[in-house]
């Protein structure tokens, strides 16, 4: 732990409301039971909770990494809580973990508002009580000591919020100034204003920044899946590629959190994009690409399909490269249907039957019948493709067909191979 967080665990600590006084040893046998059955629990209340919080409040599920990093936050704080109210330990002696607080730093270098942060904390503390208040009701207490252990849980768990919201507020609020004054210096706000509309024509943007919006752009998201990259590098990358695309001056980027980028490459034509798949990136990073847009609506435009094809991207298993474009086969249907993983999920299981299974064979057989359509329906060809015996081939076609569903039509069993293969685990489900 560094001085200055010392220094702001001893702040939050200094802050603390009252704390509840230590459980007698009969209270404290049935919190200690509480806390078992909330242990045994644990994974369901993680799920649910960031679930809740993701669909619940703006910003919080605007990036897959986002929603990975609030699972691992609501972990650590449904853990410790857990931890805490089993053993009586006060929540004055405890330290944040590393997950909660790597959290808010993320959030503040994404310019999420601090608000959504501090609401996802309170309506986690409300959902454990309401499971607690179940269980408590669920014991054979009398009125009495019911009151007494819900008095108890109830303070321990206010009294740990109070704390650790204190603890990642002032983290957010360190990080969001530090952040500020380094990401300045790479046009953030300009570049913003243009997204979001703000800066209607360009004009503002281009004296601040001396970039021409009246000309084709390139964007695009580079990245790293290392945490500890230095931005300098991702800034190299992005000099290296405009190198690359003949740009037709110097790029221009905001740094997003420490490991992600924003950049717009200015082409003399739109055919630079041809380009786009014959580069390469230095290793350890990672681009996805928009198409090719003129003026202040392409800049726009280009940006949203290179975030269609990064959230493409960084699903978990996803069978993109280091390279994904937004032109690349499947990759803009499936950018849309990642926007709702459940509905997609259900449909993929409609269309596929056996084949949507998380299983070894089902892989293979995905495989197969994809890459037989991707041929044309050609045996000879798919057997090329996959190293395979033609025979070999029409074994597994046939096979696979025999897992669908009778009378589904040939394009949707096709997009739905892609999305598979694109999107990865987060839709392929169990045997039905």
């Amino acid at each position: 732990m560094t001085e200055v967080d010392g220094d702001r665990g001893t702040q939050a600590r200094a802050r603390l409301a009252r704390m509840p006084a230590t459980a007698d040893a009969e209270l404290q046998e049935v919190v200690t039971a509480i806390a078992r059955r909330l242990r045994a629990q644990e994974a369901t209340i993680v799920a649910d909770l960031t679930a809740m919080m993701a669909r619940e409040i703006d910003h919080l599920d605007a990036d897959p990494k986002l929603v990975e990093m609030l699972e691992a936050s609501v972990h650590g704080n449904v853990s410790t809580i857990i931890h805490v109210l089993a053993n009586d330990i006060p929540v004055d002696h405890l330290q944040p973990t590393t997950a909660a607080v790597e959290y808010a730093l993320r959030l503040a270098q994404r310019d999420v508002p601090s608000n959504s942060l501090v609401r996802a904390y309170h309506l986690g503390q409300n959902a454990v009580m309401l499971l607690c208040y179940q269980m408590i009701g669920e014991l054979d207490l009398d009125a009495d000591r019911a009151m007494a252990v819900t008095r108890h849980i109830s303070g321990v768990m206010f009294g740990y919020i109070d704390w650790i919201t204190l603890y990642v507020f002032q983290a957010y609020e360190d990080e969001r100034r530090r952040w500020l004054g380094a990401d300045a210096t790479l046009s953030s706000t300009a570049i913003r204003r243009v997204l979001d509309g703000t800066d209607t024509d360009g004009r503002t943007f281009t004296e601040q920044t001396r970039y021409r919006l009246d000309r084709p752009h390139l964007a695009a998201i580079i990245w790293s899946d290392d945490d500890g990259v230095d931005l300098r590098r991702l800034h190299r990358g992005a000099e290296e590629l405009a190198v690359r695309l003949r740009a037709d001056g110097p790029p221009i980027l905001t740094a997003v959190d420490r490991s992600t980028i924003w950049v717009w490459f200015p082409l003399r034509t739109a055919s630079s994009e041809r380009a786009v798949g014959e580069i390469d990136l230095p290793p350890g990073l990672r681009g996805a690409f928009g198409l090719v847009g003129a003026g202040v609506d392409g800049f726009r435009r280009s940006h949203e399909q290179a975030r269609g094809a990064y959230a493409v991207a960084i699903m978990p298993g996803s069978g993109t490269g280091s390279i994904v474009g937004f032109a690349d086969r499947g990759v803009a249907i499936a950018s849309l249907l990642a926007q709702d993983l459940p509905a997609t999920t259900a449909w993929v299981r409609e269309v596929l039957g056996g084949l949507a299974d998380d299983s070894p064979t089902a892989a293979m057989l995905r495989e197969t019948l994809s890459v037989y359509y991707a041929t044309r329906e050609s045996h000879l060809h798919t057997a090329t493709r996959l190293n395979l015996h033609r025979n070999t081939v029409k074994y597994r076609v046939g096979k696979a067909l025999a897992e669908v569903p009778g009378h589904r039509d040939r394009l949707d069993l096709a997009l739905a191979l892609t999305v598979c293969e694109l999107l990865g685990p987060s839709i392929i489900s169990g045997p039905a």
